[in-house]
């Protein structure tokens, strides 16, 4: 019993990852309704810019991600203005798809490039050690983890449902042609979606890599294939979904890791197959809204 707690409380752990990536994989979508296939690799060029500010300039990691935010919030913008927003002029969904994939390819390929190919030693946020609970023990950097995933969801839901800026960015992803009737400023909104991501994105990356003993270059290969299962197992439009789908892969991973021994090595079957039974049996995720269209 208690080697499936232990397990268990491990997969919440990476579930809180995979749902803080997650949720920025979400909110460009409601804001832009497109899937951004580099997420993963400008969060780790974010995590190296807190990594190289530590380092060089000896800053506390607090304020190294704030830096990092800063510096991503300014490059996810100039990212959406000059290399998605020309593209999608034409109209084809699948352009942005192309766009986004080669962003995977160059961004990790620069980010190697500049930072090199050894792990490096990211410092962590939060206290080591366990908390202990009724013999169990929870990483302290897991609970800090938690509270950092809560306050983004709070601030997200803010934003989002009780502001006229959140407002206009789910009129831009609903219809930007009639949004731009109503004299919202579509490309204003379309780069703050993007911005906010890439935001989002510094965070989940410089906290997870705090939590390990060196990243590299590969560091969010994977989270980035869990956090698309969180989304689209979720729902697409759902930052509500996105966290509590992000905690079910999770600990789906972490109990077949344990207990499915036939998939020891290739347990990236679980999301890709929570991902696959998703899209046949409900499209829209277990919180998206269906959508009705007039024929």
């Amino acid at each position: 019993m208690q080697l499936f707690l232990e397990q268990l409380l491990n997969g919440i752990g990476n579930g809180v990852i995979y749902a803080s990536v997650a949720l920025a994989l979400v909110l460009i979508y409601r804001s832009t309704g497109l899937l951004n296939f580099a997420q993963g690799e400008m969060a780790l060029f974010s995590t190296f810019v807190t990594w190289w500010l530590t380092d060089n300039f000896d800053l506390p990691i607090g304020i190294a991600i704030v830096v990092s935010i800063a510096f991503s919030f300014v490059t996810g913008a100039v990212i959406e203005r000059v290399l998605i927003r020309p593209v999608e002029a034409a109209h084809n969904p699948l352009n942005v798809v192309i766009v986004t994939l080669g962003m995977f390819l160059a961004i990790n390929s620069i980010a190697q490039l500049l930072f090199g190919t050894d792990p490096q030693k990211m410092p962590s946020l939060s206290p080591t050690g366990k908390v202990d609970l009724g013999g169990v023990g929870i990483r302290k950097d897991t609970i800090g983890l938690a509270v950092v995933l809560v306050v983004e969801c709070l601030l997200l839901y803010l934003l989002l449902q009780k502001t006229k800026v959140g407002l206009a960015l789910r009129a831009v992803a609903s219809n930007q042609d009639s949004s731009r009737l109503v004299g919202i400023n579509t490309g204003l909104m379309l780069m703050l979606g993007w911005a906010l991501a890439a935001a989002l994105g510094a965070i989940a990356g410089s906290l997870v890599a705090g939590t390990l003993t060196g990243f590299d270059a590969s560091l969010m290969a994977q989270v980035l294939v869990y956090s698309f299962a969180a989304a689209a197992l979720g729902g697409f439009d759902s930052p509500m979904g996105a966290v509590i789908a992000g905690l079910i892969v999770g600990v789906a991973d972490a109990l077949t890791v344990q207990y499915i021994d036939a998939l020891d090595g290739i347990n990236v079957v679980v999301p890709l197959g929570l991902i696959l039974i998703v899209l046949l049996v409900r499209p829209n995720g277990l919180f998206g809204r269906r959508t009705v269209e007039r024929v």
